[in-house]
């Protein structure tokens, strides 16, 4: 989660020489999102189903923003992605 959070940071902090860079790394930050959606949906999932329900609906938000990030491409679009990666990795950490 940081080092997604870190690379669409990267390419928002430096948006003229980084713009380039912002496809991968939004796929990058698909392809983990799309792993913790997979592991909430999955009925074995020792996780509380409200816990699995709440990541979910975060992941759904982020892969919809991702759409809106390509399809309208602006620094200041990152923002959301960037803070939702920390605060999950935050609170992964113990951290929240």
């Amino acid at each position: 989660m940081l080092q997604a959070a870190a690379r669409l940071q990267s390419v928002q902090d430096s948006w003229d020489q980084k713009r380039a860079q912002l496809d991968e790394a939004l796929l990058h930050n698909r392809r983990l999102w799309s792993i913790f959606l997979s592991e909430m949906t999955d009925a074995k999932n020792p996780m509380p189903k409200n816990v699995r329900q709440n990541v979910a609906n975060i992941g759904l938000f982020v892969m919809n923003h991702t759409v809106t990030v390509m399809n309208d491409p602006r620094p200041q679009h990152l923002g959301s992605l960037i803070n939702i990666n920390r605060e999950i990795a935050a609170g992964l950490l113990g951290r929240a």
